[in-house]
């Protein structure tokens, strides 16, 4: 807890030892912080919303080929449909600051999970490939601002903790993302083989994430520490004139575009050399599973480093192996190539990790997230789309595997240069 969240307060300032009685009478009593009771219901809110954060999309990456045919869709308008759930994050998750210092982050957050759980709903039940965009839309609307805020939600209640409660989500979020891939396709088999049902279940679990931030934000009135958003302040400096900002950005978007190609595209580069769906499936849930232990693991060595360009230089290594592997052998290593891919993803809580220690503030955090995370998926938009353009036009994986080989290394220059000791507010 910050000094200036404890310290007794006059209206005029500190409330020194020696003060008259009176004045003594006067100042408010010491703040105390929120319960242990509402710091587990944020923790538990934070978790089940994490587990939420990805099932709509990997869900429909294991069942891409049975939606492509019931929709009657074309690999580049597949590829459009890949690019939907980063073009949502951008739009949608600009919007997430504003929307939490009028209604709190817990409401928004709440907010998001109805979102999520209306589009799970809805999507299986509209028929036409516009209806589903839309529906889908709805959905990622949810998991946008939620995205935006969970690293301002750990800062806000957590700030003694960011490294632990991001490892903590991220883990959960790794969780949601392999369990949608690893069981999406015998969930449709055991409820009759409609890739309708085995698209809607996911639903079920959205739900539960609900009811945590309802509590919250009830709780919140008397128990929650006061968010810097919401305190008067001087006019912030531009973040646009951050490096540091823009790096972390560019960061974010390209580890964003080979997360979002590979939860769309790599099952079907799997069953294209001759593996079963099922096993496409879980070799995509594999990818995803890596991240639930280290993205507990990489946020707390991160979090310990003054800079964090090692890592990020390792995990893009392992990318660059992955894909070498899919390139060469794609069926014959694919544990192996699908182990190395997951490991790489792992630039995503390490990108979450650097956005809470490239600002000093609650408020810093605030704005660093929302630019880098908007900026991010903006420059993400058309990675999953040029996949689908190139493998269609191509015939084959070649091409598209070249193209994530070739953004990865972009993508470790920008992240060693996000991954220095400085805050935006050393240069903005």
């Amino acid at each position: 807890m910050r000094d200036d969240e404890t310290t007794p307060q006059t209206a005029t300032g500190t409330l020194s030892p020696g003060a008259p009685a009176a004045t003594r009478a006067e100042a408010p009593a010491p703040r105390t912080g929120p319960s242990p009771w509402t710091l587990r219901l944020v923790a538990i809110g934070l978790v089940l919303t994490a587990l939420n954060l990805r099932p709509a999309i990997t869900s429909l990456g294991a069942l891409l080929e049975e939606v492509r045919d019931g929709l009657h869709m074309s690999g580049s308008v597949a590829g459009v449909l890949g690019s939907v759930p980063p073009l949502c994050f951008a739009v949608f998750g600009v919007m997430a600051p504003r929307l939490a210092r009028r209604f709190g982050p817990g409401a928004v957050v709440c907010a998001g999970m109805v979102a999520i759980t209306a589009g799970l709903v809805i999507r299986p039940l509209i028929g036409g490939t516009a209806g589903f965009l839309a529906a889908s839309a709805l959905a990622l609307m949810g998991i946008a601002v939620s995205n935006v805020l969970m690293p301002v939600i750990v800062k806000r209640w957590f700030p003694d903790r960011v490294g632990s409660m991001t490892g903590l989500y991220s883990m959960a979020l790794a969780l949601g993302t392999s369990l949608a891939a690893a069981v999406t396709v015998p969930l449709t088999d055991a409820l009759g083989g409609s890739w309708k049902a085995g698209l809607g279940i996911w639903a079920v679990l959205a739900v539960t994430a609900i009811a945590p931030w309802l509590l919250v934000r009830d709780r919140a009135a008397s128990h929650e520490p006061v968010s810097v958003v919401a305190q008067p302040q001087a006019p912030a400096p531009r973040i646009t004139r951050s490096r540091t900002a823009w790096s972390l950005a560019c960061f974010f978007g390209l580890q964003a575009t080979a997360a979002y190609i590979t939860m769309m595209w790599m099952p079907q580069i799997f069953r294209d050399a001759g593996v079963s769906a099922g096993t496409a499936g879980v070799l995509l849930a594999l990818t995803m599973a890596m991240g639930v232990p280290l993205a507990f693991v990489i946020p707390r060595v991160a979090a310990r480093m003054r800079t964090q360009g090692p890592i990020v230089v390792f995990l893009g290594a392992c990318g660059l192996t992955g894909y070498a592997g899919l390139y060469l052998a794609p069926s014959g290593g694919a544990w192996a190539w699908a182990l190395l891919l997951g490991v790489s993803n792992c630039a995503f809580p390490l990108a979450l990790t650097m956005i809470g220690m490239r600002a000093r503030s609650g408020a810093g955090v605030v704005r660093l997230s929302a630019f880098a995370q908007s900026t991010g998926y903006l420059i993400s938009i058309p990675g999953p789309l040029l996949v689908g353009v190139l493998y269609q036009h191509s015939g084959g994986w070649g091409l598209p595997i070249a193209l994530m080989a070739a953004l990865m290394v972009p993508q470790m220059v920008v992240g060693v240069l996000a991954g220095r000791d400085r805050t935006i507010e050393d240069e903005s």
